[in-house]
This record gives structure tokens, sequence and C-alpha cells, in this order.
């Protein structure tokens, strides 16, 4: 699951993508709406954190904006502003709303509610390719009958794959996918994980390398 934090305070900007990270999430982040736009218009997500009062405007403008033009991303407002008025506005236009200071666990726990939530109207709760299976609502996977135990990335990575099972997906969409912005596309991150996915899904094979493109999964 891939977020876009924009948050104008460098060290709180730091702190909350470095535990949404430790969640397991793929995180991009923005001081300001014009990154922010530039961001969305090249990204897909699953959720967004906007800080409420940013220089370049009011976020919550900025949103009622986008959403009059179809924008339907969950999104939650991080701000100092309390006031009933406040929250009820931001809850009117938003998904959410934590005031500032917050509990980062409470905050880690929003965005995962919020991420599932936005995925649900489009993720079909259950994909079959061959004995296996991967429930996107339970965040489980089955091959056999058999319960294995995946990463958050892993699943990421494995639930692509199934969804266009028979068809050659980059490992640039991948790393797109799985990791954020700050992952390095030349690394071996992804081949890492193809390794340990492998491994997990034992035998017969069904995870194959397309030479020089990425990855395809077929069933065994």
């Amino acid at each position: 699951m891939r977020v876009l934090l924009i948050e104008d305070d460098e060290n709180l900007r730091i702190a909350v993508s470095g535990s949404l990270r430790g969640a397991g999430l793929a995180v991009d982040t923005a001081a300001d709406l014009p990154a922010a736009d530039e961001a969305l218009a090249v990204n897909a997500y699953d959720c967004a954190v906007f800080d409420r009062m940013l220089p370049s405007g009011d976020s919550l403008h900025y949103l009622r904006r986008r959403r009059a033009e179809g924008f339907a991303l969950p999104v939650l407002f991080l701000t100092a502003l309390d006031s009933v008025a406040h929250r009820v506005d931001g809850l009117t236009h938003g998904d959410d709303y934590l005031v500032k200071p917050f509990a980062m666990e409470e905050l880690v726990a929003r965005v995962l509610s919020l991420c599932r939530w936005g995925g649900a109207a489009v993720t079909p709760p259950v994909l079959r390719c061959g004995d296996l299976e991967l429930d996107a609502g339970r965040h489980e996977v089955r091959r056999a009958g058999v319960l294995l135990t995946l990463t958050r990335t892993q699943f990421t990575v494995l639930e692509l794959l199934v969804s266009r099972q028979g068809t050659p997906v980059s490992r640039t969409e991948l790393i797109e996918q799985g990791w954020d912005e700050m992952a390095n596309p030349a690394s071996n991150v992804l081949d890492v994980l193809i390794a340990q996915l492998r491994r997990k899904l034992h035998t017969p094979p069904m995870l194959h390398t397309v030479r020089g493109f990425g990855y395809r999964v077929d069933p065994a």
C-alpha cells in the first residue's frame, strides 16, 4: 500500500513517514500543495495524509476543489485546528481528522484503516491463480490450502502479479507498487523479494522471470 504525506514541518514529516514505513507502507512525501499535485499526477495511492495549514494554502480548500473534480482518494487531515467547527469541516470534506499533538500509533492505525477502506471498492476480495489463493480483505495467502506468512511488501508485490496473471509486469511497476520514491530502481531489493517469494511459494514454480523486463505469475 502506498501513501502520500503532505507536511511542511520537516521534522514531523520525517517522523511520520518513518513510522508509516515501519508499518510496511510505501510513503512519498511533499512539503506543499504544488508538490502534492505533481505526485498525484504520476503515482497511484491508497491514502493521503494532509497537513491542514500549509505555506501554499489550506489543504481543505484544495481537497474540496479536487473532490468537485471527482478525486476520490481517502484523505486524513493532520492539524492543530481542534475546534468542533474545524473537525466538522475536516470530516465533511475529508475522511478522517487527527489533531496535533497525536500518538504515532493512532496515526498509523488510522492510515492503515483508510488504505484498506480506499481499496475495498476496487480490489477483488479473493484472487486465485491455480492452487494459489490471495485474500486481499484478510491479507492472507494460501497455496494448496496452506497459509503462507508474507510481509506487507511481499503481499503487495504478489497481489499485483496475481492480478495480472499470465501477463509480464515490469520491474519499474513492481518497485513503484511495493516501495516508495526513496527506492532505487537499480538496486536489488526486488530481486531479493522475488527470491523470498519463490521460497515461500514452494513448488511447482509459478513465479517466472521475464528477462530484460520483469516477472510473471502463471498457474502451476
